[in-house]
């Protein structure tokens, strides 16, 4: 297998970004990062200029205010749809292939069943529809492109469920998580590693990524406090008791079968890589 000869990372700054970059460098890949102020994907002046002379594109952008998007719709469709489809244009005019991030958030979350490629999408919220439309538009292209769908992902360098969780165990006397979203965490290392795998071999389609085994957030709050030592009690709840304007789907065990079959080393189960990840903060 011969490494692509110049990678294009867009949204290079976020959390899965940052954590691709370093991923990519390690690895021996020539990849150049962009992200705002210098690279809004929303502006094809922009976008062309960022993309131009590579042969493989990574789009980690993403508008991700899931609560917000219900009233900034307008945003969040040009960011994660309509940018999304500009960017498939490009690359199928260029012959450039473009490995896509989505989400679980595609998904009704009904039933306790793993989510295969082949499930109907049914999102519950904009911000899901608006990830939807940007998996519709980029294929629609015809361009040469996998789209990689990950969930519940968390890393050192941005806003996810275990910081926010730490955080509010600094200023509360307990904590209530909710016990009926159930998913697999997955840490943007272990996401960027098997990224660098898919590169080297370029599939084309759609693909579920996420960590081995599931959990619900309440007992995946009650591994951070216990691994951690933190004298606080954690009491269960229903998704139901917190009035938030974006729905968010219970269920989001993914199968990832057909994405790990072509992954030379395997994802690693959930308790792993959050042991890991607690152990350098």
């Amino acid at each position: 297998m011969t490494k692509p000869q110049r990678i294009a990372v867009l949204g290079a700054g976020g959390m899965l970004g940052t954590d691709l970059m370093h991923r990519l460098g390690e690895e021996g890949f020539s990849a150049t990062a962009h992200d705002l102020p210098a690279c809004d994907i929303t502006q094809e002046a922009q976008l062309r200029e960022a993309v131009a002379g590579c042969d493989c594109i990574v789009n980690c952008a993403a508008y991700t205010n899931v609560d917000g998007a219900e009233t900034e719709q307008a945003l969040a469709q040009r960011i994660n749809a309509t940018a999304v489809g500009k960017l498939g244009q490009i690359a199928r005019d260029n012959q450039q292939w473009v490995l896509h991030i989505s989400t679980d958030f595609v998904f009704d979350g009904s039933g306790d069943h793993p989510y295969r490629e082949t499930h109907a999408p049914s999102p519950l919220s904009e911000y899901g529809r608006s990830k939807l439309a940007g998996e519709h538009l980029l294929t629609d292209t015809g361009c040469s492109c996998a789209i990689v769908r990950v969930q519940w992902t968390y890393g050192h360098h941005g806003t996810n469920f275990v910081k926010k969780l730490l955080e509010r165990a600094k200023r509360m006397l307990e904590l209530r998580v909710v016990d009926d979203q159930v998913g697999s965490p997955t840490a943007t290392t272990d996401v960027a590693r098997a990224l660098c795998g898919l590169m080297q071999k370029k599939p084309e389609g759609l693909f579920h990524l996420a960590s081995q085994g599931y959990v619900s957030r309440y007992d995946m709050a009650r591994f951070v406090v216990d691994r951690l030592g933190l004298d606080i009690p954690v009491h269960p709840c229903k998704t139901a008791d917190f009035a938030s304007p974006a729905q968010r789907p219970l269920n989001s065990r993914f199968d990832c079968r057909k994405a790990c079959a072509l992954l030379d080393e395997p994802m690693k189960p959930w308790q792993d890589s959050l042991r890991l990840f607690l152990e350098q903060l």
